[in-house]
């Protein structure tokens, strides 16, 4: 995996670092405020020395990043397989998911709060409806993929609807939901601090809006590097489970690039 990672990321890398060392330079060179723009150097810096001050608020993001993310894949996972078995509730309920994806979420996060507080609960809301919506769009046209020959070989051998569904289409749904749950684990994290913005006593969210109230730019930038290396992890942590859990998809494009 790190072998994949260097080979495909050391030229957004090099792009990075080139980018960082304009960005150094411009600073010193025409002389750009700290509060406006702060150096690179500047940002490192300050990261480094406020940890303490800051680690609380990036653990308990962490915290409500996970639990938001675990109820939300649970829940998109639920819709789908709902949707999917019951062909009158897709049909009532589907034109309603894709048209509850248009209410942002900045705008339904404040009803939240003023309907259930400042605690736990409008921010999990928050996170998992930013989260459902594109695993059980996967995960649904996972299911509607799933190989028709097969299908029929196995109705014709007498296999019932729960055996269909287990034995056959949810493994061939699997690579879609993991797909969904790669976009969802970066929508977690942004949906997390999004609810962090409009109400909470912690959390990087609450930490950016209190930098960026006292112009203090340069901690809204490690704030922004923090936001960024926990999309990134998640998503990789995600893209590691999927590779541990199905194994068969890598051994048979193996196999059939070998025999061709």
């Amino acid at each position: 995996m790190m072998n994949a990672l260097w080979k495909q990321g050391w030229r957004p890398a090099l792009v990075l670092i080139l980018l960082f060392i304009v960005w150094e330079t411009s600073v010193s060179m025409f002389d750009i405020p700290a509060w406006l723009l702060p150096s690179p150097t500047q940002i490192i810096e300050v990261g480094i020395t406020d940890w303490p001050g800051y680690s609380h608020h990036v653990w308990a993001t962490i915290q409500l990043i996970i639990v938001g993310f675990l109820i939300g894949s649970g829940t998109g996972i639920v819709v789908a397989i709902a949707l999917h078995l019951v062909p009158f509730l897709r049909q009532a309920t589907y034109p309603l998911i894709i048209l509850s994806q248009n209410i942002p979420v900045i705008v339904l996060a404040p009803l939240l709060v003023v309907w259930f507080g400042f605690g736990m609960l409008p921010k999990i809301i928050v996170i998992t409806l930013v989260c459902f919506f594109p695993i059980a769009i996967a995960l649904l046209d996972g299911f509607r993929q799933t190989d028709r020959d097969l299908m029929h070989y196995m109705q014709m051998a007498g296999a019932t609807r729960q055996q269909l569904f287990w034995k056959l289409e949810w493994p061939h749904a699997l690579p879609s939901l993991f797909s969904g749950l790669k976009i969802s684990a970066t929508y977690s994290v942004m949906g997390a601090v999004i609810s962090e913005w409009l109400g909470a006593s912690r959390g990087i969210g609450y930490y950016m809006t209190l930098a960026s109230s006292s112009y203090r730019t340069d901690r809204v930038f490690v704030a922004i590097i923090i936001i960024v290396a926990l999309s990134l992890l998640f998503f990789l942590l995600i893209n590691w489970l999927e590779k541990m859990t199905i194994r068969w998809r890598s051994s048979g494009e193996g196999g059939s690039s070998d025999a061709s």
